[in-house]
């Protein structure tokens, strides 16, 4: 059944990261070009602008937002009663606050439809090491993740896996200066054609994530990994977590990232003590994911040293 509410597009993204390419790209689009009244909510000036009389063809009315104050429902509200928009798109800010928008309550009769982050990635690595938690709240919030101005040089797959860390739903998409989408193969240290796949300490974070999207390629195989054990009274019975702490993008969001064992012993651990576990993978339903999950039946748990660095990073 089709949503009866006026959807509502955000793309999000810093200056010149290509939002307004995007959202004139869009509107051309056949799917788009229906007629409906639309509303784009304009909150920044890029050097892109606008062409009112391709705006006025799609009718749609562009309407900036000057200050971030102005962005709250009683804006929004107004917005829909004067325009009575079929459709809104909002090209965000990206040096506004995401909270706002995490804040925002919209009009009864919208609904968010869908929430784009352009990347440019000509830039990304400059964003990234200066900006780094602005960065990964727009990523967080986002069904699509966009990286526009792409070479096949970059490090794209580090990139994915770096998405991959803080938000592992949303749809990551390529492309090259000509708009053309790059295919981006996920490059594993490790070889999947044997039956025991031994990780290396920097090997951690890239398992964790491709086995989340490809179950398939690891149940009944087994692993060897180190990492810390997680023991808890919440858990059930004959069960730990052994994982490791990652970075997701600053010294001050650091995440624990595990996988339920079944382990008869679990109670001779001690939380959080270096353990080297050696499991056999499944893929099966259990409480602590409230649906299914990777559950690793241990063959083997050690006691072992600290790593030099005991951090996971995802590159």
């Amino acid at each position: 059944m089709k949503d009866p509410r006026i959807p509502l597009y955000l793309i999000t993204g810093f200056l010149d990261s290509g939002k307004t390419t995007l959202l004139t790209d869009t509107l051309n689009m056949d799917y788009f070009a229906d007629g409906q009244r639309t509303v784009l909510l304009m909150c920044e000036d890029g050097e892109t602008e606008y062409d009112p009389e391709q705006l006025s063809r799609l009718n749609t009315r562009l309407v900036p937002v000057q200050d971030q104050a102005q962005l709250n429902t009683s804006f929004l509200q107004e917005i829909d009663r004067r325009y009575q928009p079929e459709r809104v798109l909002l090209e965000y800010n990206g040096m506004w606050p995401i909270q706002i928008l995490r804040d925002l309550k919209l009009p009864k009769t919208w609904g968010l439809y869908q929430a784009i982050d352009v990347i440019d990635g000509s830039t990304f690595e400059m964003y990234r090491s200066n900006m780094q938690s602005m960065v990964i709240d727009m990523v967080t919030e986002a069904d699509m993740v966009l990286f526009n101005r792409c070479t096949p040089d970059m490090p794209l797959s580090g990139w994915k896996r770096s998405i991959r860390a803080v938000n592992r739903m949303c749809e990551i998409v390529f492309e090259d200066e000509k708009g053309e989408e790059l295919e981006v193969e996920d490059i594993l240290p490790y070889s999947l054609e044997a039956d025991t796949i031994v990780l290396e300490d920097e090997d951690y974070g890239i398992w964790y994530l491709d086995i989340q999207e490809h179950p398939e390629h690891y149940t009944g195989k087994t692993v060897v990994f180190r990492a810390q054990a997680m023991t808890s009274m919440k858990l059930p019975k004959g069960t730990f977590i052994p994982g490791r702490n990652a970075m997701t993008c600053c010294a001050e969001d650091i995440r624990f990232f595990g996988f339920l064992c079944k382990y008869d012993r679990s109670r001779s651990l001690k939380k959080g003590e270096w353990v080297m576990v050696a499991a056999r993978i499944q893929w099966e339903e259990s409480p602590v994911y409230q649906g299914e999950g990777v559950v690793l039946y241990a063959q083997r748990v050690e006691r072992a040293d600290r790593p030099d660095d005991p951090l996971v990073y995802f590159r």
